[in-house]
């Protein structure tokens, strides 16, 4: 299937590692042009060496998402260059808190981060993409904004407020042809998830085998899902045969989220 994303241009944040550095380097593989935006511009490079010939460009691009300033100069840069045409919000998570144990300054610094800045960063990349009539944007949260999952408050919460921005931007811009789509990673096999595995261990006393173990043996499919896996849905959302996908959440989990 011709996705028909050859040419165009991205800005995928979050993309030294993960499922940013998955989506981005699946995008590039299609043919888009990529700008990759992490602190850790050396992890970038890394996989962006490895792509085969033929694919897009990646333009490695140094950004922490608590610095303003930063994110104004790369998207003045981008716009100056015409804009972009797909935009992916992909931000690390928050450190494991309770609600009763999260305080105000917690809140406030990771709302800053996860969920102020991006709003803003995409109000200023999306004229141009209404302008073509054609956009699109994919903000990445987590299974939690469904089912929440104990001790990250400070994630469940943060990106539920993401959810609603991003269902009320999605009516706001649908008829000049910009989807805004939320993607629900839930057990994706990335350094993010071993980091949580290896606290959990820690709180619990046991081995982060066995903490993987069982989380696994809780995913009706038995394992946790791959990077490449999460990412290919993230790049059909991304293209043309996707035109009629706006508003919505779509989980990627292995049917681990409940909820109906």
């Amino acid at each position: 299937m011709d996705l028909g994303l050859k040419n165009k241009r991205a800005l995928v944040l979050g993309a030294s590692r993960g499922l940013g550095a998955a989506i981005a380097e699946g995008l590039a593989r299609e043919g888009v042009n990529v700008t990759a935006a992490a602190r850790n511009k050396e992890a970038i490079a890394a996989w962006a060496g490895k792509l085969p010939e033929g694919a897009g460009t990646v333009t490695v691009t140094p950004l922490d998402l608590s610095d303003l300033a930063a994110i104004d100069a790369l998207v003045d840069k981008l716009l100056a260059e015409g804009g972009v045409d797909i935009l992916v919000n992909n931000t690390g998570g928050p450190p494991p808190s309770t609600a009763l144990d999260a305080k105000r300054g917690d809140w406030l610094a990771n709302f800053e981060t996860m969920a102020a800045n991006i709003f803003h960063l995409t109000q200023r990349l999306l004229p141009a993409m209404r302008e073509r009539k054609w956009g699109r944007v994919l903000t990445i949260t987590s299974s939690g904004v469904e089912q929440p999952i104990p001790v990250l408050a400070l994630s469940n919460g943060i990106r539920s407020a993401i959810v609603g921005w991003s269902k009320t931007l999605s009516s706001e811009v649908a008829k000049d042809g910009v989807t805004v789509n939320i993607l629900m990673p839930g057990r994706i096999h990335t350094q993010r998830v071993v980091e949580l595995d290896t606290a959990a261990a820690q709180r619990s006393g046991k081995a982060v085998e066995d903490v993987s173990a069982a989380a696994a043996e809780t995913i009706p499919m038995g394992r946790y899902g791959d990077p490449e896996e999460f990412a290919n849905v993230a790049v059909f959302l991304a293209s043309e045969r996707a035109s009629y996908v706006t508003g919505a959440k779509i989980r990627i989990d292995g049917g681990a989220t409940r909820s109906v």
